[in-house]
């Protein structure tokens, strides 16, 4: 059975993130962009992960530049938006695909894991979040105009 902690990614600097280090923290893994309608939701994602990081929870946020060329710059420029514009602490990854063929491989897994509307896998849009559990499990899938501070209960109940 494969969970999270059979997954490596890439971090914003370039560095590997064995995600196994990881597996007993409560996640939320969302494909972020700078210029999207719902960029504001960095603010929502930092919000919750200052107020629940200090019981084990995080949110990974990976750039994704596959909706409407929303997220062009390279790793600095998007660290620096963060920063600037949001105060994002959480850990920002490597910009990957998130559909086709060339989609990252934890993103397969998590989409498989937990389909969208109408069962469907592919990822429709920026800001799509997906919530592991301590079992390195996937808990559930939420849509992009899904509010960070709508899954704060379901969080709660996780930790």
């Amino acid at each position: 059975m494969t969970t999270l902690g059979d997954f490596t990614v890439r971090t914003n600097s370039g560095e590997e993130l064995d995600l196994s280090t990881r597996q007993s923290d409560v996640l939320l893994i969302v494909n972020v962009a700078s210029k999207c309608g719902f960029t504001p939701q960095y603010g929502g994602l930092e919000k919750l992960h200052a107020e629940y990081r200090e019981r084990g929870f995080a949110v990974l946020g990976f750039p994704c530049n596959q909706f409407g060329g929303q997220e062009p710059g390279d790793a600095e420029k998007i660290a620096n938006f963060c920063r600037l514009n949001y105060d994002v602490t959480f850990p920002l990854m490597a910009k990957i695909d998130v559909n086709g063929s060339e989609a990252d491989p934890l993103f397969n897994w998590l989409k498989s894991e937990a389909p969208g509307v109408l069962g469907s896998k592919r990822i429709k849009w920026n800001f799509t979040k997906f919530l592991v559990g301590r079992d390195g499990k996937v808990v559930r899938r939420y849509a992009p105009n899904d509010k960070p501070e709508d899954i704060a209960a379901d969080i709660e109940k996780l930790l």
